[in-house]
Formats: C-alpha cells, sequence, structure tokens
C-alpha cells in the first residue's frame, strides 16, 4: 500500500517542472552560483536513495533494487515538484525499459513513468498485461483506474475500482467507487460514503487519509458546500504530508473565494513547481504584489521552454497561465482545447470554457458541454460557466 495514486495520473502529468530557460546558459565563472538547492542532505529519503544508487550502480540489473529506487524516485516527483526524478526513474530500469513483456513489477513501475508523459495508451498496455500475470496487483488496478478517470472512461474506472477494492482497506475500496461517483451525477452519495468510510476507520494511515480527504474536499466544493470543503482542506493539510496536488488545490479554492493573500502564504517558498507557481503568480497578480512580474516571467520562460522540447503535457496550465495572468484568450483557447482531448477532468473543463468564453467563442467549448451531458458532472462552477456559453451561442 506505497502508493493510493487516484488522481496521481493526472498530478504527475501537470507540468511538476523545475525553473529552465528557453536557451542555454553558460556561467560567467566557475565561482558562479546557478541555483540554490533545498538544503536536504540530512533526509534520511535522500540519503536512502543516494546508498542505492551506489548499490544498482555495482549491480545495475538488480531488478528489484532497480524498481524500488524507481519507485523512490516518481515518490519524490509528488512531494517535491522537480520532474527531473522521472528521468533518474527510467534511468534506474534502463534494462528493462524497452523489453515488450519485462517481469511484472517493471512494468507497473514503467507503465506510471509512461503515463508522466500522457503515454496513457502505453501506460494502459503494461497495466493490463500485469494485471493479466498478476489479477491481485492493486497497484496496477488502481493506476487503470486513475487512467480511466482522466479519459473519461468511468465503466472502465468503476471495474478497475471494483477489481481493486478487495485487494486494499475497505476505506480505499470505498474512495476510488466514490471518486467515480463524484463525475457521473452521484456526488452526494460520494460525499456521504467517504464521511461514512472516514467514520469507520478512525486510525487510517495519513496516507490512505490524504488521498480521502483530498477527494471529498473537492467533490464537496464541486456541489458548492463550501464551508465543507474548506474544513476538509483544513484536516488534510493538518497531516503534514507534503503533496503539491492538496497545495495546488486548496490554493484554487482559495483563489475561487477572493483570498490570494492565502495562497501566497500557503505556497510561498514551492516556487520550483510549475503547478504551485502557476496559483503563485495568479494570486500576486491578484494582489499587485512585487513578485507577480519575476513569477510571470518565470513561467513563462518554463512554458515556452516546454514547447522548444516538443512537450505538450503542459497545455492546461499554458491555458491557465495565459488567461488569469497575461489576460490572452487567443493564446490560451487552443492550448485548452488541446488539453481536453487528451484529459478530461472538471479542472480541464473549467479552463475550455473559460478560454472559450473569454475569446467569445462557443463552439470551442462543444466538447465540454457534450461530456457535462454524457458524464453527469455536478459543479455549480461548470454548469454556470455552461449557461454562459450557451447565451453567447
Amino acid at each position: 500500500m506505497r502508493v493510493f495514486p487516484w488522481f496521481a495520473a493526472v498530478l504527475l502529468s501537470l507540468a511538476f517542472g523545475q525553473p529552465v530557460l528557453a536557451a542555454p546558459f553558460v556561467p560567467q565563472s566557475d565561482d558562479q552560483v546557478l541555483e540554490r538547492l533545498p538544503a536536504r542532505a540530512a533526509d534520511p529519503r535522500v540519503r536512502d536513495m543516494a546508498r542505492m544508487r551506489q548499490q544498482l550502480a555495482a549491480s545495475p540489473r538488480d531488478m528489484g533494487l532497480a524498481v524500488q529506487l524507481a519507485r523512490r524516485y516518481f515518490e519524490e516527483v509528488a512531494a517535491e515538484g522537480d520532474p527531473r526524478y522521472i528521468g533518474y526513474a527510467q534511468a534506474a530500469l534502463a534494462p528493462w525499459w524497452n523489453e515488450p513483456l519485462p517481469p511484472v513489477p517493471v512494468r507497473v513501475v514503467r507503465a506510471i513513468l509512461k503515463q508522466f508523459n500522457h503515454g496513457f495508451d502505453e501506460a494502459v498496455a503494461d497495466l493490463t498485461s500485469a494485471v493479466r500475470d498478476e489479477p491481485g496487483n492493486a497497484e496496477a488496478w488502481s493506476w487503470l483506474a486513475a487512467i480511466a478517470m482522466v479519459q473519461a472512461r468511468y465503466d472502465d474506472a468503476r471495474a478497475a475500482c471494483l477489481n481493486m477494492g478487495p485487494l486494499l482497506t475497505p476505506l480505499i475500496g470505498t474512495a476510488c467507487t466514490a471518486s467515480v461517483d463524484s463525475v457521473t451525477g452521484q456526488a452526494n452519495k460520494a460525499v456521504a460514503d467517504l464521511r461514512a468510510g472516514l467514520k469507520q476507520v478512525p486510525d487510517a494511515s495519513a496516507t490512505e487519509l490524504l488521498w480521502v480527504l483530498t477527494r471529498l474536499a473537492e467533490t464537496e466544493e464541486r456541489l458548492g458546500h463550501h464551508a465543507e470543503a474548506e474544513a476538509v482542506f483544513v484536516k488534510a493539510q493538518a497531516l503534514g504530508q507534503t503533496d503539491g496536488y492538496l497545495l495546488a488545490a486548496h490554493a484554487d479554492f482559495l483563489l475561487d473565494r477572493g483570498r490570494p493573500a492565502e495562497v501566497l502564504t500557503l505556497l510561498r517558498g514551492k516556487e520550483r513547481s510549475d503547478l504551485l507557481l502557476l496559483r503563485l503568480a495568479i494570486a500576486a497578480k491578484a494582489l499587485n504584489s512585487p513578485e507577480a512580474a519575476a513569477w510571470s516571467r518565470d513561467l513563462g520562460a518554463r512554458f515556452d521552454a516546454a514547447r522548444l522540447r516538443g512537450d505538450t503535457v503542459h497545455q492546461k496550465e499554458e491555458a491557465r497561465f495565459a488567461l488569469a495572468v497575461l489576460g490572452d484568450a487567443p493564446r490560451a483557447l487552443p492550448l485548452a482545447s488541446a488539453n481536453f482531448v487528451v484529459q478530461l477532468e472538471p479542472a480541464d473543463a473549467r479552463t475550455l470554457l473559460e478560454a472559450a468564453l473569454a475569446a467569445k467563442q462557443p463552439a470551442a467549448a462543444a466538447p465540454v458541454l457534450k461530456w457535462l451531458e454524457t458524464s453527469g458532472v455536478e459543479s455549480q462552477v461548470l454548469r454556470s460557466l455552461a449557461t454562459k456559453i450557451k447565451a453567447l451561442s
């Protein structure tokens, strides 16, 4: 039960990034400081990864060690928002990376890494073969559910949850199914099931609680239960778990409530993550903060660099940046449209609706309107935006 990745397939494909420039930078001298990294040498996780790296260098075909190290790297992306760890993880699996059917543990981790760059079809192929060979592989089922949710294949997601449920704790099984309910017209049932599950397991692990509470807070917020959602966000933050997705979701909640100053307090010092820097830039602009211009330039440089690399993973974030920070609807709309072809989650739908409204191009929102109709998702914000779109038609 190391990872409960319901939202991780979305989270880790959302441009957790490090500062990069559009062109190479050549330092003036060997003494020039390029970047100050967090002082983490004393962190037991860092020491443990260093030890495993040394061991793997001596035995590069030690599959168990390679998989363990790749998992640690992946967890660092979620915790610290630095995508370089994805490359390190892939390097750890290099001896098996191109094999059609490597051992199941490698297939599962390879799938996790591939979905990071939106390689969803390849990831699903690896995971499907993994559960065929090991039907009791709960982690593979959980990632199949996560990817199916991103792609709006809700029947597949529910089936994966049902296969996964008996393999993990009752709380996780309940939460997985409730997550599907939350976007398929049964959000109130999802809230009730999540709250009942939490009451039944008061001693659940922090990892489980973080996942369940974050999903509960988001569902409450979509239903317009703002006081309830905020209480759950605060409870999740009190767990003390470092989690970029929770921070981003809480920041979005605060931005929607017109509380940008609290976003700066929540996220300051976490600028290395693109996901969080975007929220900081939006909050800083709302407050006319001195950091606004620098954060905007930094984000722009990161998106420019991604484009030069041919990286299309960042489209939703760049669309929101263009719209909320730059006020550039013509730039935002094609990015949001392209993103919604790949990712069909409520946040992706909102970005496209807002871009279509700002650009006064209601026809561009047609895919979201269709998804709203077929999914039955309950969201006050999305329904309000959809009404405004229809009024423009």
